[in-house]
């Protein structure tokens, strides 16, 4: 064994209590540190690989020395960019056992890991209120998500017209229609991987003043569409948190044949909060669901899970035929589910964080992240340099400035704030905005107040 390596292996338990201190040591300052560290102008060179490494130490120190210090405080309370959560302390813990167990979890023929995952993925299932018609596994992402659900509906498309993409490709199923109101943009990059193309996706008037598709529209459009199609709703969506009227569009099925996919990547999680739950109505009824995991669940990048009721269809797309693999059989490994052969034991952070607080813990988080929008949202709406776009829904504030809101002013105004709040820029109805969206479980009012009275400042010296 090189003499590096020997050395840590025989240290790894103090090696391991210094990277434990780094990053208590991280999370403490979290409150005190910019949000976003300010770009410079110029980096130093990548430093050259190391021919003789000198170890974890010396690692951690260099680390601490060069990069820690340009990170974002994406963890804090006041990372308000992106719809990102943070990771509770339970889901900190799940995922460095995570690395430490590395597993890797989409195999019977090695440990328990799956069962792990499907464990987790039932209480996902009933606290989003889905029924047991509904099977789930883990991905990365909302983007692989939707890929993933979209894949599943490229199967559907192809058993209703007798062909099989998986096998002939997706040319065998001629020109596709992919209808939605406001989709979010990783559906037309989904599109364009699986070789359907971004030009199969059809914009479907939404209702008067906001992100939700018309059904009346979507009526027509299903009507004046030949054959099978395919429908992607809204759960939640990124610039208002508007939701599409899922009982209703699933009513159109009494008419029109077509799958539907929601993307419920962050919306779905209203379901958690008595208040707002009636958006969530009809979720249930969606043939593929993307929910993304690393916003209001907390848990560490990168993790979401997709729902369908098809999952005969799912393995038919994504199976993977080696000997040295289980069977597909009528429960298939996790192999067979997803894109990826080699699949971290995500679930482990989400496991944790739900075993550790339960539906009463994270009901709270949600709450809490609705109140402080709310709070910002009424803040803004009493400022005369500023004014909302949109109603505040759910956990998202859509803004701009009241006067002469170009993108070059709004980007001044998010740079001018950015060490104690980060925000993204959008485009809300032709104007250039700023997004605010509340999903970390460090959040608080005082928060809110905090970013409301920063925006409010740095506005007024805009004027």
């Amino acid at each position: 064994m090189d003499r590096t390596l020997a050395d840590d292996l025989a240290r790894l338990p103090e090696l391991l209590d210094a990277t434990r201190r780094a990053a208590a040591a991280t999370l403490a300052g979290l409150d005190a540190r910019p949000v976003v560290v300010p770009p410079v102008d110029s980096l130093p060179d990548p430093e050259p690989l190391p021919e003789h490494g000198t170890g974890t130490e010396a690692a951690l120190a260099a680390f601490e020395s060069r990069w820690a210090p340009r990170l974002s405080a994406s963890a804090g309370p006041r990372y308000l960019g992106f719809v990102t959560g943070g990771a509770t302390p339970a889901a900190l813990a799940g995922d460095w056992l995570t690395a430490t167990h590395d597993q890797n979890s989409n195999s019977a023929l090695d440990g328990a890991g799956q069962d792990l995952e499907r464990e987790t993925v039932t209480w996902l299932r009933d606290l989003f209120g889905l029924s047991a018609a509904h099977t789930g596994t883990f991905v990365s992402g909302a983007t692989m998500s939707n890929t993933t659900g979209l894949a599943i509906a490229r199967e559907w498309l192809g058993e209703r017209l007798g062909v099989s993409p998986a096998e002939d490709g997706a040319a065998a199923l001629g020109p596709v229609r992919v209808l939605s109101g406001a989709p979010h943009s990783s559906i037309a990059k989904a599109l364009s991987v699986l070789g359907l193309g971004r030009g199969s996706l059809v914009a479907v008037p939404t209702l008067p003043g906001r992100e939700a598709v018309d059904p009346a529209a979507l009526d027509r459009a299903l009507a004046d569409t030949p054959g099978p199609a395919v429908v992607v709703a809204n759960a939640g969506t990124v610039n208002t948190v508007d939701f599409d009227d899922l009982p209703a569009i699933a009513a159109l099925r009494e008419r029109h044949d077509f799958w539907l996919h929601t993307d419920a990547a962050f919306g779905a999680f209203a379901a958690l909060s008595p208040d707002h739950a009636h958006l969530t109505a009809g979720l249930d009824a969606s043939d593929s669901l993307c929910v993304d995991l690393h916003k209001w669940l907390n848990v560490p990048y990168d993790s979401a899970v997709q729902f369908t009721r098809r999952q005969d269809l799912q393995a038919r797309v994504f199976q993977n035929s080696a000997a040295y693999l289980g069977p597909l059989g009528d429960h298939p490994d996790l192999v067979h589910l997803t894109p990826e052969n080699s699949h971290r034991l995500r679930a482990l952070a989400a496991w944790f964080t739900l075993r550790a607080y339960g539906r009463t813990g994270h009901r709270e988080i949600v709450e809490r992240d609705i109140a402080c929008a709310h709070a910002l949202g009424a803040a803004l709406e009493r400022d005369p340099a500023l004014r909302l776009l949109a109603p505040v829904r759910l956990n998202v504030v859509c803004f701009t400035l009241t006067e002469r809101p170009t993108a070059e002013r709004l980007t001044a105004l998010r740079r001018a704030v950015e060490a104690d709040v980060f925000l993204t820029p959008t485009v809300y109805a032709g104007t250039p905005a700023l997004r605010a969206a509340f999903s970390n479980w460090r959040t608080t009012r005082a928060d809110a107040h905090r970013v409301a009275e920063t925006l409010s400042t740095a506005a007024k010296e805009l004027t």
